[in-house]
């Protein structure tokens, strides 16, 4: 008998006829453990929030909270998802480079614990709107800084950027607590890439983020009540990559946040953490429909693809590389063919994997695209061709839950107002 993917002792064959496919699945034990080791490990007085942009799930969020993580949002809909999670305004900051009115206003009355504003004009507003509810608005300053740790992948320091302020104009803006009387400048918040694979960057990152934040403070004459180191932890997902090696991290990192945390006892130390904690949870799980080949090569088609997986295309990446992949059913089969594994849309770039090696593949097999669990359907084209999110199911302690349902072709139809209109008149037809 064929050995099958099982997650936490369920075995994938029922999670798929029960919930159907295409489907993302979360390994509830891993998506908890990953945090919690994290928090062993690193030092205790640096606090893991949780970048929902990775996973919006509301079930991921919840979980994840259980385990000790807070919230870093930047939409309307990530706020109210993180509260109704569980997490507490205090426990919530809000980030991101084009903030509405509106979502500001969500921040004050919430009472998140700081905005993260980005630009001079977000302060302006964000002071009016304290004012109005006479309150003392909490502020934390995104820095563009003027340095980048080489390394540290997608970087986002020492450029033109649409995100923070340029350190430069921050440390010519000496008045810029007299100019906005309504805010509380307490913090300063530093993004310098992401998945970052190797442990010196991080450090390294650290260390000069601590730097410019005592900087920026004592320039400007604000409380450093918050450093926000930001995250960009990697997750190893291709041929010739590793994991990070979190012992090695925590004895490399943990002795500059002392350090830092020894001069500022009473400072709050963030780190953002997103694809780092919930990737490796997740399988994307889709069924063949149908094989054959072309010119010489395998094809497997199935039923989902990169309309609910956009990062498995290898968007951003010079050269396309493979997910991990494996044939779920049949995982103790030896893999002794190379296939491309394709999805439904009319589109010759909806490829979850281009050289995968895996056993014959069979219509009905099940297919699942592993490390999933970030930046899946929500930063995919869903809508493309009309097939809607997929399922999204959470298993833990062996039992599993529907977490978000499938959209049906009557869910796409709803918000849509079908107008009707007259037949246009014939050239020379009588009126």
């Amino acid at each position: 008998m064929s050995v099958e993917f099982e997650i936490s002792g369920v075995g994938i064959a029922e999670l798929a006829e029960r919930y159907g496919t295409p489907l993302f699945v979360y390994d509830g034990d891993e998506l908890g453990g990953r945090l919690l080791g994290l928090r062993e490990q690193l030092h205790p007085r640096l606090e893991i929030f949780y970048s929902l942009k990775a996973n919006p799930n509301i079930s991921v969020c919840a979980l994840l909270h259980a385990h000790g993580a807070r919230a870093e949002v930047s939409s309307m809909a990530e706020l109210i998802t993180a509260r109704r999670a569980g997490v507490a305004g205090e426990d919530i900051i809000f980030l991101g480079p084009g903030k509405s009115t509106s979502e500001l206003a969500a921040c004050l009355d919430e009472g998140v614990y700081t905005v993260v504003c980005e630009s001079f004009g977000e302060l302006k507003i964000l002071d009016e709107l304290a004012r109005e509810r006479g309150i003392e608005a909490r502020v934390a300053l995104r820095v563009n800084p003027s340095f980048a740790v080489k390394g540290s992948g997608l970087t986002m320091g020492g450029k033109p950027r649409q995100f923070g302020i340029d350190e430069e104009q921050l440390l010519a803006a000496t008045d810029l607590v007299d100019r906005h009387p309504n805010l509380r400048l307490m913090g300063v918040q530093v993004y310098m890439g992401t998945r970052i694979l190797d442990e010196e960057p991080i450090v390294e990152n650290t260390r000069r983020i601590f730097e410019l934040a005592e900087r920026v403070s004592r320039r400007l004459g604000f409380p450093l009540d918050m450093v926000d180191v930001g995250g960009g932890l990697g997750v190893a997902y291709f041929d010739g990559e590793r994991d990070l090696d979190r012992d090695l991290l925590a004895s490399l990192l943990n002795p500059v946040i002392d350090e830092f945390a020894q001069r500022h006892p009473a400072t709050r130390l963030v780190m953002e953490l997103g694809r780092y904690l919930a990737a490796t949870s997740g399988t994307y799980v889709v069924r063949v429909r149908y094989t054959k080949t072309s010119l010489g090569q395998n094809f497997a088609v199935a039923d989902g693809g990169t309309n609910h997986h956009m990062a498995a295309v290898g968007i951003g990446s010079y050269v396309k590389r493979d997910f991990p992949i494996r044939l779920l059913n049949r995982i103790d089969e030896p893999a002794t063919e190379t296939w491309q594994v394709t999805g439904p849309l009319c589109t010759p770039n909806d490829v979850l994997a281009k050289k995968a090696a895996l056993p014959p593949v069979r219509p009905g097999d099940l297919v699942g695209v592993t490390r999933s669990g970030a930046y899946g359907p929500t930063a995919s084209p869903v809508l493309f061709l009309s097939h809607g999110y997929p399922a999204e199911v959470i298993v833990h302690c062996g039992r599993h839950y529907l977490v978000s349902e499938r959209d049906e072709p009557a869910d796409l139809l709803r918000r849509q107002h079908l107008h009707e209109f007259a037949p246009p008149v014939a050239v020379g037809a009588e009126r």
